[in-house]
């Protein structure tokens, strides 16, 4: 696999395994009963929800952290580690620095729901509400780097967050050899980016299936284009699924054009029905961008009879606010 645009490789997914042993879970791959009678296929889901952070963004947080410290020491980061973000990975860096007594400041545009602010502030993180998009947000970051000398742990972008949400892909790889098909949500890249990355270095028919939002789909958009492109943030139930991939992307979007084999987009409408689904048939509270997998193959009608799929369960951050939304959408 070539890594002169990225710098994801098989090798730098397993040194981040290495690294964020101890912080971030092994967690489950459990089959679902009720989608493989569903599908007529062997459905797998991957239950990020677990992590200590509540979702899969812990892994590359905790790499990339305890990269920089591995590298330049303790006292690289005594400025403290900032980033912005539409909750995940806030939390994820809050609760990695938080072990590692690095400190933090988040930036959250005013889009990010209330239960995600309260879950990154209950660890200790400074917040910061700025202006009404993730790329605002950022303004932020970008000013207290330049007056405080603080470090960016940014989201998705980097070689060593996506190799950190690549581990999932070592697992899915480890736990289920014989995968026709990984099905990721798709947005800044770094997760479908660094699952593509290690799965297709072990097993390269394995296919990686993005699935983003109908609206304010950053990513496909771009690679449309062939380049990064500025979409306008929208609210959605998958929140975390929103934002841009910024226009000076340096790692995902090359990284997604080269692992995923094809993408999706969803409705509202069928994210809603598939997060009451899981609800109901899984007994699993979820975000909406978790259930865009269970959305895509419901909306779509994607033909997975007699293969073996992985969804990726990515997060368990929902409020019971937006739960009812989604209820009710899902009822109409």
């Amino acid at each position: 696999m070539s890594t002169s645009a990225h710098g994801v490789t098989l090798a730098s997914v397993y040194q981040a395994r290495r690294r964020i042993a101890g912080q971030a879970l092994r967690t489950p791959l459990v089959r679902s009963h009720a989608l493989s009678e569903r599908f007529d296929a062997d459905i797998l889901l991957k239950l990020e929800t677990l992590q200590p952070s509540g979702a899969f963004k812990l892994r590359g947080a905790a790499n990339m952290i305890a990269a920089l410290i591995e590298r330049h020491g303790c006292d690289a980061l005594e400025a403290g580690v900032v980033t912005a973000s539409t909750g995940n990975h806030g939390r994820a860096v809050a609760y990695a620095a938080a072990r590692l007594g690095v400190p933090v400041t988040i930036c959250l545009s005013r889009l990010v729901p209330a239960n995600k602010v309260a879950a990154i502030e209950a660890l200790g993180a400074e917040v910061r509400r700025v202006g009404e998009s993730q790329d605002e947000a950022f303004g932020e970051v970008e000013r207290l780097i330049r007056e405080r000398g603080m470090t960016l742990i940014p989201p998705f972008d980097d070689a060593l967050i996506a190799a950190g949400q690549g581990t999932i892909g070592l697992e899915l790889m480890e736990d289920a050899p014989d995968l026709d098909r990984v099905i990721v949500g798709l947005s800044g890249g770094g997760l479908l980016g660094g699952i593509g990355a290690a799965v297709k270095a072990i097993r390269p028919e394995t296919r990686i299936t993005g699935v983003s939002l109908s609206c304010g789909a950053a990513m496909w958009q771009s690679l449309q284009a062939g380049r990064p492109v500025a979409v306008e943030e929208v609210g959605s139930l998958a929140d975390s699924l929103g934002g841009g991939i910024g226009l000076d992307n340096r790692c995902t979007f090359s990284l997604v054009r080269e692992v995923m084999d094809e993408h999706y987009q969803v409705s509202e409408v069928a994210i809603a029905q598939a997060m009451v689904d899981i609800l109901e048939h899984e007994k699993l509270l979820v975000e909406g961008a978790a259930a865009v997998g269970l959305a895509a193959l419901a909306e779509h009608g994607l033909e997975v009879r007699g293969q073996r799929v992985a969804l990726i369960i990515s997060g368990n951050g929902l409020a019971l606010e937006t739960l009812d939304k989604a209820r009710q959408l899902a009822n109409r």
